[in-house]
């Protein structure tokens, strides 16, 4: 059978339409099933590519699930913050001395339970109510020295139309607890309870936060709400006052003459003749006309001293710890007059090396001494350690980063020799006054100088005054 020309044209043109709508269909079904193809999800993790009624129960049921473990995680949580060990003990006994006992046909183990059962009610009974009184917690003194009396005060306010029973009352003091008991309360009325904190040792004690306590008698549930946040207590090291006369090795301060000999200054100190170089402006004209000869003046060096006081934390320059307590008590008392002498001062202490360091880091730490109160809260805190560096290395590195230095101190314990005493001296410019503080106690106070360096040995912080007095002078 022939075929006609117009079927065969036809049925070539109807092809192509039907392959181009053909493939318009694939590429819409392949965007439908790969939509999650490169995409990194929860739901990807789980179900992968897959979609479908299963796959979707599947995610429908995971999210359910993780749903119940946040609300019961949070429920738990704060269970754990109420429930006491013996309150979880008392919860797994009682169930399984009922179970047992029941079982078992055991009346002691019955009566176990049951005992157990009415204790864990009457906890939870503890626990119902909230109170509404209102408590402040305040440090009258923020900054006291070590040994002095230092308290906190909480006050507690009844704004209510009702009377309030007694609460417990729990303060944390650094390490410590203060445990308060408070009196009931009646409409309007307001009690404030005052409780002591220990100065024995410096630093800085949190105080606080005030918590209120319901417990049961047994101590099944506990039940604590803070009320206040955290008070800082700041307990200074022991200073004395030191006369401004005691640091007369400072023969500089504010532009007053040095014993160097200089060529121009402003303080005369004698003539001698011209020699090539000198400035025409300093010769003496009214010498020069009696003499014959170009005389021209000599000036006494004049700077404006910068004073450094080191303090060694290193545990091998101290053979007990109140010789460093007293270090740094001299490092207070140094510091506190040069500020408020108004002198340039820089207080530096030794700075750690790091536990698994391949090599000692050379550093030091400077102390605020903007005010003599940022400075004592800053030594404050200061303690020794092993891998503190010492005194010498102190030394060093002061008299790199300190520019200008006329006097410094070096503030040590019994256990630094001689030597190194010596060999820290040696770190500083030529011209610079070195005085090393060497803290001994019960011993007899004494001055020695060394090739340059004056070493003043004292037994109690009272002796640093004598000592520079007598240094000073000598």
């Amino acid at each position: 059978m022939s075929r006609s020309p117009d079927s065969s044209r036809s049925r070539g043109a109807s092809r192509p339409a039907l392959q181009a709508s053909t493939t318009r269909g694939a590429r819409f079904d392949t965007s439908s099933i790969g939509a999650t193809t490169g995409l990194t999800n929860a739901r990807t993790r789980i179900v992968g590519d897959r979609t479908g009624f299963l796959a979707d129960s599947i995610i429908t049921l995971v999210r359910a699930t993780r749903a119940i473990a946040a609300v019961l995680g949070r429920w738990l949580g704060r269970a754990s913050t109420v429930i006491t060990p013996l309150g979880w003990v008392m919860l797994v006994v009682v169930p399984v001395a009922l179970i047992a006992g029941y079982r078992f046909g055991w009346i002691e183990l019955v009566a176990v339970g049951f005992a157990g059962a009415v204790l864990i009610v009457v906890a939870a009974i503890y626990l119902i109510g909230r109170s509404s009184f209102t408590i402040a917690l305040s440090v009258p003194h923020s900054r006291v020295v070590v040994g002095d009396r230092a308290t906190g005060i909480v006050s507690v306010t009844n704004p209510t139309r009702r009377r309030l029973l007694g609460v417990k009352v729990e303060v944390p003091v650094g390490a410590g607890l203060a445990e308060l008991a408070l009196p009931s309360l009646p409409r309007g009325e307001a009690f404030e309870h005052e409780f002591v904190v220990p100065t024995v040792r410096r630093g800085v004690i949190g105080v606080g936060p005030v918590r209120t306590v319901r417990a049961d008698p047994v101590g099944l549930v506990r039940r604590e709400l803070v009320w206040t946040g955290t008070a800082e207590l700041f307990i200074h090291p022991r200073t004395i006052g030191i006369p401004s006369t005691s640091t007369g090795f400072i023969r500089d301060l504010e532009g007053n003459p040095t014993r160097d000999i200089s060529n121009s200054d402003v303080s005369f100190h004698a003539l001698r003749e011209y020699m090539p170089g000198d400035e025409r402006r300093y010769i003496h004209w009214k010498s020069t006309a009696k003499t014959g000869t170009y005389m021209v003046r000599q000036f006494e060096e004049t700077r404006r001293s910068h004073l450094v006081i080191a303090l060694s934390l290193a545990t091998a320059n101290y053979s007990t710890q109140d010789e460093f307590e007293m270090a740094v008590s001299v490092a207070g008392s140094l510091g506190a007059r040069a500020i408020r002498d108004a002198r340039n001062v820089s207080v530096v202490v030794s700075e750690k090396t790091p536990d698994f360091a391949k090599q000692k880091v050379l550093a030091v730490r400077h102390l605020n001494t903007l005010t003599r109160t940022r400075l004592l809260d800053d030594l404050a805190v200061v303690e020794h350690a092993e891998s503190s560096i010492s005194i010498i290395d102190v030394a060093r590195v002061a008299a790199d980063e300190v520019a200008g230095i006329s006097v410094a101190f070096l503030v040590c314990g019994s256990l630094t020799t001689p030597n190194e005493l010596r060999a820290a001296s040696t770190k500083f410019p030529i011209g610079v006054e070195v005085i090393a503080v060497v803290c001994d106690p019960e011993t007899v106070p004494g001055l020695r100088r060394v090739s340059g360096l004056s070493v003043l040995t004292i037994g109690y912080l009272e002796d640093l005054q004598k000592s520079l007095a007598r240094a000073a002078a000598a």
